[in-house]
């Protein structure tokens, strides 16, 4: 006898090494979720580590399998929704289109982030309760977001699809009005979070917009329901 051990089954009893990260992986990801759900909740400093493992029906010193600090959990709950953010940048670059076009579609996602429990931490928590070193990404990461604004405004007024206006005033004029829903959004609210980035794509750029210089004899007749008067 060789002295292994072996499963009834002839089955190795270890969890394949992938399966484990896998699982690992999904209940990282639980604690950031139950995290940023009580800290927007009860705020992050009137949340607890106690209060997270409570809520995950684990122990507080289970939760150091995964996270070394509170501020670290903030922070990558903030990371996440900077991360949607940069990949609907990359997702706008990658398409083309106008200066307009392109600042519709990236208020579109900017806002469709904000109605997300992460995209919240990234308007709704105090970069001053991260480290040092955290807070230099973060606001590198904030000014990234800022320049894609101003950048798409700009190229607008160079393609002739925006009105020559003040660029970093009117960036600061969009990114403030989708930070705010950040704080207002409800997931019961009236309205769907599409919906929401939808309305707030063309409101947020009527002023901005140049009109289109077609004459109305170029649109096409409008099309009414005949009434039963008309068909006899």
């Amino acid at each position: 006898m060789d002295g292994s051990a072996s499963s009834p089954t002839g089955q190795s009893p270890w969890t394949p090494f992938e399966s484990r990260r896998r699982a690992r992986d999904e209940k990282r990801e639980a604690v950031l979720r139950t995290a940023v759900a009580l800290f927007l909740e009860q705020g992050y400093h009137g949340t607890t580590l106690n209060h997270v493992a409570e809520r995950l029906n684990i122990t507080k010193p289970a939760l150091y399998n995964y996270f070394r600090s509170k501020d670290e959990i903030l922070y990558e709950c903030w990371a996440i929704g900077a991360e949607r953010v940069d990949e609907r940048i990359d997702e706008i670059a990658a398409a083309g289109g106008t200066g307009l076009q392109k600042l519709r579609k990236l208020i579109i996602g900017y806002a469709e982030t904000m109605t997300t429990d992460y995209g919240k931490s990234l308007v709704r928590f105090d970069v001053r309760d991260l480290t040092e070193h955290n807070r230099k990404i973060v606001r590198l990461a904030k000014k990234k977001i800022d320049r894609a604004f101003r950048d798409y405004i700009g190229q607008g007024i160079k393609d002739g699809s925006v009105r020559p206006c003040d660029v970093k005033l009117s960036a600061f004029a969009i990114a403030g009005a989708l930070n705010w829903i950040g704080h207002w959004y409800q997931p019961s609210g009236a309205l769907e979070a599409d919906a929401i980035a939808g309305e707030f794509a063309i409101r947020l750029t009527e002023g901005l917009a140049i009109k289109s210089t077609r004459k109305k004899a170029d649109k096409p007749p409008v099309r009414k329901r005949k009434s039963r008067g008309d068909l006899r």
